[in-house]
């Protein structure tokens, strides 16, 4: 269990699934910069980012921008979406649903399935039920992937939390790993993930030192 002030932002999550070294330059070194991709996302959250908005229709009631956290994962955050769906043999809201949204398309990778279970687990510790899945909805095909919280996604998600964790209380950023994420990635330019290994850390350095030697 983690106390309040260990806890790390949830939005971590996703960037340590995407890549390790970018979760240590924003949550770490608190280096951010934006691209065309990021402010996209961004303007995405805030048109639904309304904490007072509560709607209901049918059987079922939304809820946005719900606060969330987990002591045992050790994190806080946002939900976007929360549906609450009408039990009529109890006529009371006792069924769950959470919902992200998110720019473009579905991923390649898990980004955005742990970053959802992650919410899952923590909405399942603050009001003690249970949840099988969620959905995510991607503003580009304009439609829902439903996301199933298996034991191995739970798992994963634990893992990249102790990782996070782990990391943040050395102080220690990832190394750069070069590969294709790095195209699109809006830290490419302060991250230089052609520098992926010791040595050409070294050499590079070496060369910046004989120019600076050359300019006295």
């Amino acid at each position: 269990m983690y106390e309040e002030n260990e806890y790390l932002p949830l939005s971590g999550i996703q960037h340590y699934a995407f890549c390790e070294r970018q979760w240590g330059l924003i949550h770490i070194e608190q280096q951010w910069v934006e691209n065309v991709l990021t402010a996209e996302g961004r303007l995405l959250h805030h048109r639904v980012d309304d904490p007072y908005f509560i709607e209901t229709r049918g059987d079922v009631k939304t809820v946005r921008s719900v606060p969330l956290c987990s002591r045992t994962l050790g994190i806080y955050g946002i939900a976007d979406v929360i549906e609450l769906y009408k039990d009529d043999e109890v006529d009371n809201y006792s069924h769950y649903s959470i919902v992200e949204y998110k720019r473009g398309r579905p991923k390649t990778d898990d980004r955005d399935e742990v970053q959802l279970c992650a919410q899952a687990i923590c909405l399942e510790e603050m009001l003690e039920i249970k949840l099988n899945y969620g959905y995510m909805y991607y503003d580009q095909i304009q439609h829902r992937k439903k996301v199933i919280f298996n034991e191995n996604l739970r798992e994963r998600v634990k893992f990249i939390a102790e990782q996070m964790h782990s990391l943040y209380d050395r102080g220690e950023t990832p190394l750069p790993e070069k590969g294709k994420r790095c195209q699109n990635c809006s830290m490419k330019d302060i991250c230089l993930p052609k520098l992926s290994k010791k040595n050409k850390v070294k050499g590079y350095m070496n060369e910046l030192y004989k120019e600076m030697q050359k300019n006295d």
